[in-house]
């Protein structure tokens, strides 16, 4: 039972995150290592188509001059021909790209020289790179599947082995947790790897074991304290009773009552500390036990208890309590309420601590009300303190000033009985003001 938690939001498992990146640095670097060599691959296309334009225009010229024959598809003032080669210097070879494609034929690279003077014809070659084209998109589709296949195979090994991380930090949360909720035997033990998680898991059980140590230092410290004062406080009480009556035996009576009690609470709570509380159940009706507990602590309190399957008026009320601890002069018939099996001593206890808090803490009126296995502890002060709502009661911290005076023992020994029964022990705010603290008992 945690009945204290921070409210976490919603995460994503770290085997997902880092699956995902894993995925989009792979995707990343398949999209670039294609870019890369689709540039490469064209431009080495066109190098190519442009060195064989060049050379077949030497050729093409060499014979043309010779013979007056064209070879090599070369051609004399092609229509075709782009308006930058139309007007070659004398004697010099040029290169130019021609991205027009028609059918088959483009796009392509073509090479001219003028044959002579500056108004003779000019002899053109045609390079056509559609199927060097052609194979780059070929070799771009190959390209696009392979890294499909790879992202397909390497998705699954990303999971696994991100599971494989994921797995041994939940480890860890989980031994934090134990931790957190006070199980102080809760180790991680030996992890595999000698990486940054080992180092985690065992950092995080040495720190279980400094915080075991102290923590055990201190219960048994509290505990020798309130062994070695139980006698000289019982030797006070009674010598207190032989003072004569007035107002400073009174006076002393009262300290040496309050020092009794708190050292008969700093006991029962090493005996929790230490598991050596073991409940006695038995069946009970709960509101019947839940009103003498009330009455017990001789306060002005109203108890209710609301009948199984009835509403508002039909809630049977048993009254107002005061400071005899008797049920008040309403007349009604004390409604015992459902039968539940339970520590009685213990329950009483814990309402009784819940109802003195609510006197001592909060403002009138204070009310309990049990229906079915749930009982409520209200009251109309200023309400619990964040720290308490967040972390719980702590020894010794009433939650500041405005809280009032105690020793802060109460709440404590009412959190560790509830755990003790199996029961849920809940303290909150009610919208409209006052300290709420809800008791669930176990089915």
């Amino acid at each position: 039972m945690r009945p204290f938690h921070r409210l976490r939001p919603a995460r994503v498992s770290l085997r997902w995150k880092i699956a995902a990146l894993a995925a989009a640095t792979a995707f990343l670097v398949v999209a670039a290592v294609g870019v890369l060599v689709h540039l490469w691959t064209a431009q080495d296309i066109r190098s190519r188509a442009e060195a064989r334009a060049f050379n077949s225009v030497y050729s093409a010229m060499a014979t043309y001059r010779r013979t007056g024959t064209l070879i090599d598809g070369a051609e004399l003032d092609p229509a075709e021909l782009p308006a930058a080669l139309r007007r070659p210097a004398d004697g010099v070879r040029h290169v130019a790209h021609d991205g027009h494609v028609e059918g088959n034929v483009g796009p392509s690279v073509w090479a001219a020289q003028r044959t002579g003077g500056p108004a003779s014809p000019v002899l053109a070659v045609r390079v056509n790179m559609s199927s060097e084209l052609h194979e780059l998109q070929r070799l771009d589709v190959s390209m696009a599947l392979a890294s499909l296949v790879a992202l397909a195979a390497a998705a699954p090994l990303a999971v696994y082995g991100a599971g494989l991380l994921a797995r041994r930090l939940r480890r860890v949360s989980e031994t934090a947790g134990r931790i957190s909720a006070g199980d102080l035997d809760a180790r991680t033990g030996p992890t595999e790897g000698g990486d940054e998680v080992a180092d985690i898991a065992a950092t995080v059980d040495l720190m279980a074991d400094s915080l075991s140590r102290r923590l055990r230092t201190e219960r048994q410290f509290t505990a020798d304290v309130a062994h070695e004062l139980r006698t000289p406080v019982g030797g006070l009480l009674a010598a207190a009773d032989l003072l004569p009556r007035g107002e400073t035996e009174d006076l002393l009576r009262a300290r040496v009552r309050d020092l009794r009690g708190l050292v008969e609470d700093l006991l029962e709570i090493s005996r929790l500390d230490a598991g050596a509380e073991r409940p006695v159940r038995d069946r009970v009706p709960l509101g019947a036990v839940v009103s003498e507990a009330v009455a017990r602590t001789g306060l002005d309190t109203e108890v209710t208890v609301v009948v199984a399957g009835l509403q508002g008026a039909d809630a049977v009320r048993t009254g107002e309590t005061g400071e005899t601890g008797e049920t008040g002069e309403t007349g009604e018939t004390v409604e015992t309420g459902e039968t539940v099996e339970t520590d009685p001593r213990r329950l009483e206890r814990i309402v009784g601590n819940l109802v003195v808090n609510a006197h001592r803490h909060g403002e009138a009126p204070v009310g309990v009300t049990v229906e079915g296995r749930t009982v409520v502890v209200r009251d109309h002060g200023a309400g619990f303190p964040r720290d308490l709502l967040l972390d719980g009661p702590r020894r010794f911290h009433t939650g500041g000033t405005g809280r009032g005076s105690g020793h802060g023992l109460g709440l404590t020994i009412a959190l560790g009985q509830a755990r003790l029964l199996g029961a849920e022990l809940r303290f909150g705010n009610a919208p409209d003001g006052g300290a709420v603290a809800t008791l669930r008992l176990p089915a």
